[in-house]
């Protein structure tokens, strides 16, 4: 059966090559120790260029010659604002340390390197207010760069101007690097000394202040540089209030995937500070009321929400990178999802994130992260240098022996995961947000890039030692590969939830294949697949969809792993909402500026008979009525059921199937709607998800065998497997015969009475059918006249029947007899 990988996304309909520049240093350096020079900055003139159209101001390039010190070490100087020391190799990034900060960084083929300073002020206008020149022979260790800064005492005779150096605190400053050595891209390097670049280890990015607003300069991309840390550690204090992890069994989880910006952005969210973290902890009571446990959140590392930025006359605004799919930097927070901006130099932003999580877990939520190591915003060899390929462009990404970008992410690069220093950086990575963030887990966009050979695979680089016969080239996907070795036998990282996209953009399908050391769970993309077929009624489904109630043993029981290791989904943030999959047969994404080419085209869809959101009452009661079926099937299945934000009232994007360049309504969680009487649906959801976390046989620690569960048919224990089958019904117990129940789904165009299992003593008592309207869909104990409606099915019931009508599914609840 050919299964749709992932949707696919257009990420760079346009690849320009744009630098961010630093001003030049001053020529007449000020004395200090071991041989390292400070500077100045000047402001950087700026030239104009023009972007897709649009007229962009970007810094001009310009050449710096700094030159080399060979005389002995210099003395210090009061004219400095900084003690300059050697610093140490380890840890990589901004460390604060014996009153100051230690910085290091890799580059294994750097031949200088500068540590830039900047004020806020500063950064504003690309003028660096301190410039360090490294001494390759003392501020060097083997392929790390580093130096050691701590703030000079007050010298009384200083003049004025001095003395406002003095007060600069590197709490109040942010960082950047500039590297030299060799511009040939063919052969993977691309050194720049007029780049300033970002360090991949640093913990916040400060550059826009505001989400989506261009600068006054024009340029979409603005020089960017790091938090640094404070030396007295006070500036970074933040109160967890006790706050420990939850450690849910992985069976339990109700996954919502939600977007930060888009959660509360809408002006029905009524909040103070609508798209942001703290906008988003203030709404953890409609996550809390849905029965939600566990909240998977789409990128929230650092990303250019303007890397598209360009008018579309067909939206009637500006394309924005609203997905985030793009990283900038992985150990950032998106800063402009933060009410606090940059203040404090990210700090705030740090806190406002780690709010969110502490007061999620108050609430019994936790929290995963989507994570983007398959690529990075630098795109291919016409992307901008802002970090990564700067540093070290070979050691980062995929390289092909020319120094063309390997695209197995479908975005214009790849990420080198398999590398050493690459799968230690992301290590290192995971590790911060587990440990200082308190996240809870993470899911692995494009997962199975992570899983193939790096750039110049070495097997005793990697192993220690060679193996015999090796053909392994770059690419190549590997049976045990190192980055998924180190994450699943981490004693930090393989407590936490591991979930993976087992697929890429280059062709590798992994579903159920994926390296999982059993601790891997998979987004299982077939699930989906059979799941929209057969409720759609498309014949030769009804044996695979059985698996897929049974959580896919066919996929993840021979490998060892247990049904909770497939994360269920109909809908996601790719592809049509849960909505439009029953409104619209084909994709309307001519929004999206690109001719309707992007976004996926094997979408399973069916609009129940008319295309479309204006359609005839009987097809709207269908498409109801359909949507029911999916929830229902997601909540009656072994694994892990996710929902898409929105889905639980019906959101619609319009038949737009890709709304990644979309911040507007078509991404924007209706709190308005939610509200309406179409609520009804939401009222569904809600206690169909209840209905789940009390029965704990929906929910097993192993596949269920036949002494719990048993197949039906039209009649009791005589399963319909044919190929022309659109019946499938199963009875399942919970432990110790504390209940069982009946759930049958009629995927048929025409209606069916259904045997039920005889159970002497016992009667079968309805409480879900989706061909009711509401509230009679789901009988719930509150309904003030749930008596009157379960006696409409008394003579069927006292026969041992149930009618169902086409297109229907059911759940009936054993009951004692005199109950």
């Amino acid at each position: 059966m050919s299964v749709a990988p992932r949707i696919s996304l257009l990420h760079r309909s346009t690849q320009w090559s744009q630098s961010h520049h630093l001003a030049p240093p001053s020529p007449s350096p000020s004395p200090r120790d071991l041989k390292c020079k400070l500077f100045s900055g000047h402001h950087l003139p700026l030239t104009s260029t023009s972007i897709s159209g649009h007229l962009h101001l970007v810094p001009a390039a310009l050449s710096i010659d700094i030159e080399k010190s060979d005389a002995s070490p210099l003395p210090s100087s009061d004219s400095g604002a900084f003690e300059v020391l050697d610093g140490m190799p380890h840890p990589l990034g901004a460390t604060a340390c014996d009153g100051g900060v230690n910085f290091a960084l890799y580059s294994s083929s750097a031949s200088a390197v500068s540590l830039c300073l900047f004020t806020l002020d500063h950064l504003k206008v690309n003028k660096a207010t301190e410039v360090i020149v490294l001494d390759p022979e003392s501020n060097k260790t083997g392929h790390v760069w580093h130096v050691h800064l701590s703030p000079r005492n007050n010298n009384p005779e200083a003049d004025a101007d001095a003395d406002a150096k003095l007060k600069l605190k590197l709490e109040d400053m942010v960082y950047g690097y500039k590297l030299d050595g060799d511009f040939c891209p063919q052969e993977g390097c691309y050194f720049d000394s007029s780049n300033l670049l970002l360090d991949p280890y640093a913990k916040a990015v400060v550059s826009r202040q505001h989400y989506g607003v261009v600068p006054p300069s024009g340029n979409c991309w603005p020089l960017m540089a790091g938090m640094l840390p404070s030396p007295s550690h006070h500036h970074d204090d933040f109160d967890w209030e006790g706050d420990m992890p939850l450690g849910l069994p992985q069976r339990d989880l109700i996954i919502y995937e939600m977007h930060i910006r888009g959660y509360t952005k809408h002006d029905s969210s009524k909040v103070q500070h609508p798209g942001t973290y703290a906008s988003a902890t203030q709404k953890l009571d409609h996550l809390k009321e849905l029965g939600i446990n566990c909240i998977e959140l789409m990128p929230c590392h650092e990303f250019n929400e303007l890397e598209y930025f360009d008018y579309s006359p067909v939206m009637g605004q500006n394309k924005m990178n609203f997905w985030g799919y793009s990283t900038v930097n992985f150990f950032s927070p998106m800063m402009r999802y933060a009410s606090a901006g940059h203040s404090s130099c990210g700090r705030d932003a740090i806190k406002e994130f780690k709010t969110l999580v502490r007061e999620a877990h108050k609430n019994g939520i936790e929290v995963i992260m989507d994570v983007v190591f398959n690529h990075t915003a630098e795109g291919n060899e016409n992307g901008p240098i802002f970090s990564f390929r700067g540093i070290d462009n070979s050691t980062y990404y995929m390289l092909a022996p020319k120094g063309e970008f390997y695209n197995y992410s479908g975005c214009g690069n790849t990420y080198n995961c398999n590398h050493p220093v690459v799968r230690q950086f992301i290590l290192d990575c995971l590790r911060y947000w587990v440990t200082e963030m308190h996240i809870d887990g993470f899911r692995f966009d494009l997962a199975s890039i992570m899983t193939r050979g790096s750039s110049l695979w070495d097997p005793k680089n990697v192993y220690g030692y060679a193996l015999e016969g090796d053909m392994i080239t770059t690419g190549t996907p590997l049976t045990n590969p190192p980055l998924i070795d180190m994450i699943s036998n981490d004693p930090i990282l393989s407590g936490v939830k591991l979930i993976a996209e087992a697929w890429d953009a280059g062709g590798l399908y992994q579903v159920g294949q994926f390296p999982h050391w059993n601790v891997w769970s998979e987004w299982n993309g077939q699930y989906r697949d059979i799941v929209r077929q057969f409720i759609k009624g498309t014949n030769s489904f009804a044996g695979a969809f059985a698996e897929c109630l049974c959580g896919s043993p066919n996929l993840y029981q021979v490998g060892g792993r247990k049904p909770w290791h497939s994360v269920n989904f109909v809908c996601a943030h790719d592809g049509f909402s849960l909505a439009d999959l029953v409104t619209y047969n084909n994709k309307y994404n001519l929004a999206n500026g690109e001719d309707n080419r992007d976004g996926e085209n094997h979408n399973l869809s069916w609009n129940c008979g008319e295309e479309g959101e204006f359609a005839s009452r009987g097809v709207r009661r269908l498409r109801k009525r359909q949507m029911r079926n999916f929830i229902l099937c997601l909540m009656v299945s072994q694994g892990v059921p996710m929902i898409y934000m929105g889905d639980e009232y019906g959101h619609t994007k319009g038949g737009n199937n890709n709304t990644y360049c979309h911040d507007n309504y078509l991404n924007y969680f209706r709190w308005d709607r939610k509200e309406e009487q179409t609520s009804d649906f939401y009222r569904f959801c809600c206690l169909l998800i209840k209905f789940r976390r009390e029965w704990e046989c929906l929910g097993l620690d192993d596949f269920p065998t036949a002494e719990r569960l048993q197949w039906h048919g039209h009649q009791p224990a005589k399963p319909d497997w044919s190929d022309t089958s659109r019946f499938v019904a199963f009875s399942i117990q919970n432990d110790e015969a504390k209940g069982e129940i009946y759930v049958a789904f009629n995927t048929s165009h025409l209606p069916v009475t259904v045997t039920l299992p005889d159970r002497p003593g016992y009667r079968w008592d309805p409480l879900v059918d989706t061909s009711k309207p509401p509230p009679y869909d789901f009988l719930s104990e509150d309904l003030s006249d749930r008596a009157t409606a379960v006696r409409q099915y008394e003579n069927f019931l006292d026969s041992n029947l149930y009618p169902m009508l086409s297109y229907s599914s059911v759940i009936l609840v054993l009951r004692p007899q005199d109950a």
